[in-house]
């Protein structure tokens, strides 16, 4: 048995041809958007800045960005030397050996069915509080995750707002990448109309003292918001369907981070200027703050970008989903008929349904708290083994990349990936039993089901 063979890149570009070449790196970067910027953007900077940072909490951001950044630039390299659907999975399947290719698949299924339904949680509270203000309300019975013993049974919002990404997604590629552009422009165009505002509203003695919890306090922040920067990751999961990926690819992944690094940092001064950073530990610090200036017209306007963030998140989320799961089944791990693409739309129908059906019902039932624990663990170890495998992969002579390489290799990577390693050691003890738990699950399916009905038995 040899659970390290490894499939040849030129196999799994034969296998994804079939796939329609037309996303542009300003669609990568609108898909990259709309997976990571969500409600953190309104949330995280008031409550780390009240907690842990200060008005420091701007320089939190920036080095959490520099260590996602540090990832981005070895996904950046995988993605123009591999350009084909999966993600880490593929990348793993090609320069580790199928196995590991497997447990990376497996762990960003977690990552991302997770996230989508932690996503979908939170839009229904958010948009069922929003009603409540027009004095709408939905039955109680399907009003939110499942509580029996107050007649909770399940989230109706959650389960039809999954239902209908999906249902847009069914229709291609195409379609559901002008509307999530759409999405993401007016999302942004929020955020900026917010900093505008709030720049005629900064107390500079509110930035004094800029470190109260000195430079240990930014670090620890930094540790809290890095969380809010994953999802950049899910733009390399497109690399069959991205015109010219040798470019593209980077400068979608890339620009991503760039652009939310940006807008990350910038709404971080301002929060912290306009208000006392002492005030800002609250459940929506953004909101509070314009009421504080007397700006509640733009609070309620924060609320058409905040739905509209967890949208977009959902958007992208499962169709990423759905292409992991198409390259497991594609190479044989998981059944067929999960890799068959319709001849209509060029899309794997059977793999996006099944993962919108078990993201429909996990939504429909768990609360946000129950998802979220599980959502970073997924993330921080495809990082890890990512930013060390650009190492065996420059290795490669048949592996030809004539586009974006990583600077300063190995040293780069190397600290990408040890980046990775101490994020994860930061994780509780709770959540590596959990992950402990799923990783057995996908490690029993691989012995039962993908190792014998691989594609590369057929090949040896």
């Amino acid at each position: 048995m040899n659970i390290f063979r490894k499939e040849h890149a030129d196999n799994l570009l034969l296998e994804d041809k079939h796939f329609e070449r037309s996303l542009t790196a300003k669609d990568l970067i609108a898909l990259g958007i709309g997976a990571v910027i969500g409600t953190g953007i309104f949330i995280l900077p008031g409550t780390v800045a009240a907690t842990e940072a200060g008005p420091g909490i701007s320089l939190s951001f920036l080095i959490a960005a520099v260590v996602c950044i540090l990832s981005a630039m070895c996904y950046a390299e995988f993605a123009s030397a591999i350009p084909v659907a999966g993600s880490a999975y593929s990348y793993g399947n090609i320069v580790y050996g199928e196995a590991v290719g497997w447990v990376l698949g497996w762990a960003l299924v977690l990552e991302y069915m997770l996230a989508v339904a932690a996503g979908a949680a939170g839009f229904s509270s958010y948009l069922q509080s929003f009603l409540k203000s027009f004095n709408l309300a939905l039955p109680q019975a399907i009003s939110g995750p499942m509580d029996i013993k107050h007649g909770v049974y399940f989230d109706i919002v959650a389960i039809t707002a999954i239902l209908l990404v999906c249902v847009l997604l069914s229709r291609g590629l195409r379609t559901s990448v002008k509307i999530n552009n759409v999405a993401v422009f007016i999302k942004i165009a929020i955020v900026l109309l917010f900093i505008a505002v709030s720049l005629f509203f900064i107390k500079p003695a509110n930035y004094h003292p800029f470190l109260p919890y000195k430079f240990s306090g930014v670090l620890k922040g930094a540790t809290t918001v890095f969380f809010a920067y994953l999802g950049f990751d899910v733009v390399s999961a497109s690399a069959a369907e991205v015109k010219n990926p040798q470019k593209n690819m980077p400068k979608g992944i890339i620009g991503t981070l760039s652009i939310v690094t940006v807008l990350y940092i910038l709404v971080s001064l301002v929060l912290t200027g306009m208000v006392k950073y002492t005030k800002l530990n609250v459940a929506n610090p953004v909101a509070y703050a314009l009421v504080q200036v007397h700006q509640s017209w733009l609070a309620q306007l924060l609320s058409l970008g905040i739905l509209l963030g967890m949208a977009t998140m959902m958007v992208t989320m499962i169709y990423s989903s759905s292409r992991l799961v198409y390259a497991m089944a594609r190479d044989g791990l998981l059944p067929h008929f999960l890799a068959k693409l319709d001849e209509k739309h060029n899309s794997p129908q059977g793999a996006l349904w099944l993962v919108g059906i078990i993201i429909a019902l996990a939504g429909g039932v768990f609360s946000v708290n129950q998802l979220a624990n599980l959502v970073n663990f997924g993330t921080l170890l495809a990082f890890a083994f990512v930013s060390f495998g650009v190492i065996p992969l420059r290795k490669r002579t048949d592996l030809v990349n004539e586009g974006y390489k990583v600077p300063l290799f190995p040293f780069i990577p190397i600290l990408s990936g040890l980046a990775a390693v101490f994020m994860l050691t930061r994780l509780s003890g709770e959540m590596w039993l959990v992950a402990g738990i799923w990783f057995l699950i996908g490690i029993a399916i691989y012995f039962s089901y993908g190792y014998w009905h691989s594609q590369l038995n057929d090949k040896q």
